[in-house]
């Protein structure tokens, strides 16, 4: 039996032995931060004294060492004097044109994977929702019909097309196959479009918060963010007059569906008024109708694409959302020009979605399986909402208000007085509870939360309510 694999071999000596093989593998070359003690402590099951102590016999080795306001680097490695002067590739990566995730956020990402957490951050559907039967089917029919599985066509499989066309009718949405480009997620599209249709130092409006803010999207292919206010009806018309930019090109982003992160619905006079004042400036919609179909009272009104008659309206939707994240499926619709100019770039991307991806997909539209579904996900998410909502009133009535979604995945709670949001956030990762601050949205006064209703269990929504007005309350003492 190897040591590593030894249940005698001690805990401290396995973390020091994965630290210098990933050293001598130039995987973490000098000059790269090393995981932080929380995330190794969590890696290998062990307390933080644990990792301590393999730390300070890697610094007494030379091998690393912590530096104020850095976190602990790798310094040296075991070949240092005998090899050629590796890279720098520290340099490199801050180099790199995309703009790194913040900090918390990058922490999120890496946290929402974790099991033992409670998932208040996810805005995704809990894997009970799932429907594997369902998709069981779709892929053995699929499997069943197989040919030879190449590259599609520029714009995606014609025959998924076919029926997200027919499907976006039902909507009022006129849009021929042609108009349609499949892409491995909404958020792809919006890559696509920052690269192929906007130029550096042009100007994205947009709603403040967003969740827009909590990626670079945008900002890493030269592009300004322009924050517009809001209301309990959607942006504020009045707004785009006052950002209006002087100079270079300006295009405005919408998520009029229930709204990521505050939960907000669009009204139908809303977006008449904004379709209008954006076609007087001459200014390109982008709506991300992500969340349409998890409406939980009624359908909401007509998408933006439905109103717009001179296609001045780029419409992006998926399925990651409402059905798998996994299956990276997505559209935009738009002018066939625009599209046929997305098309070219995303063959120069990837080449295309995945073949198989996209069969299965056309399945479940073609044989009426996805609206079916939706039923079941609706059915679902309105008693994971009633519950927060009900845990929100047992627990946090004089501490906070929040909305009361029509639908989507959030609840977007204001805590009263103000807190440190980065105490309660670290608070309650250790209590195992994930949450999103309003913070990483661009929602920069006051103190707000996420709250997502669509991951955690039922019983695990309740308790994780209760214990967060437990530390907001300390928090305000």
């Amino acid at each position: 039996m190897n040591q590593e694999n030894s249940a005698s071999y001690p805990k401290y000596k396995q973390i020091i032995d994965f630290m210098k093989e990933k050293i001598a593998r130039g995987e973490w070359p000098i000059g790269s931060k090393i995981p932080s003690q929380r995330k190794l402590a969590a890696m290998f099951d062990v307390n933080r004294s644990t990792v301590i102590t393999a730390l300070e016999e890697l610094t007494a080795d030379g091998l690393i060492e912590g530096k104020m306001g850095k976190g602990t680097i790798v310094i040296n490695n075991t070949w240092t004097l005998l090899a050629t002067t590796p890279p720098d590739w520290n340099v490199h990566v801050k180099s790199g044109m995309h703009r790194p995730s913040q900090a918390m956020v990058q922490d999120i990402n890496e946290s929402e994977f974790n099991s033992n957490l409670i998932q208040l951050s996810k805005g995704e559907l809990s894997p009970d929702i799932f429907p594997k039967d369902k998709m069981k089917y779709a892929m053995e029919k699929v499997a069943k019909n197989m040919e030879v599985l190449g590259y599609e066509e520029p714009k995606g499989y014609f025959p998924l097309r076919k029926e997200l066309s027919a499907y976006m009718k039902t909507m009022g949405i006129e849009s021929s196959p042609d108009s349609i480009l499949i892409v491995s997620g909404a958020l792809q599209a919006l890559q696509l479009i920052s690269i192929g249709l906007l130029q550096k130092n042009s100007s994205v409006l947009l709603e403040k918060p967003s969740y827009l803010y909590s990626l670079h999207v945008f900002q890493s292919a030269g592009m300004k963010l322009k924050g517009l206010s809001m209301d309990e009806e959607g942006i504020k018309v009045t707004a785009i007059k006052r950002a209006d930019p002087q100079e270079g090109q300006a295009i405005l982003y919408t998520n009029p569906c229930f709204h990521n992160p505050t939960g907000t619905l669009m009204s139908q006079k809303r977006r008449y008024d904004l379709l209008k004042e954006c076609e007087e400036h001459q200014l390109p919609i982008i709506e991300d109708d992500l969340y349409r179909e998890l409406w939980l009272n009624k359908q909401p009104p007509s998408p933006l694409k439905a109103l717009d008659k001179n296609g001045h309206v780029l419409y992006v939707s998926s399925l990651s959302k409402t059905l798998s994240p996994g299956l990276r499926i997505g559209w935009i619709v738009g002018p066939e020009p625009v599209i046929e100019r997305l098309a070219d770039i995303k063959m120069q991307t990837d080449y295309g979605s995945s073949s198989l991806s996209q069969r299965v997909a056309a399945e479940w539209f073609e044989n009426g399986l996805y609206q079916l579904h939706m039923e079941t996900v609706r059915t679902e998410l309105r008693t994971r909402r009633k519950v927060m909502l009900n845990a929100l009133e047992t627990y946090a009535e004089d501490i906070a208000t929040w909305t009361n979604p029509e639908g989507g995945f959030f609840i977007w709670v204001h805590i009263q007085p103000s807190i440190s949001m980065k105490s309660l956030y670290s608070r309650a990762l250790k209590r195992g509870i994930l949450l999103n601050s309003g913070s990483i949205y661009a929602q920069e006064t006051g103190s707000y939360l996420r709250l997502s209703y669509a991951y955690a269990s039922l019983p695990d929504i309740d308790r994780s309510i209760k214990i967060l007005a437990e530390l907001i309350r300390e928090l305000q003492v």
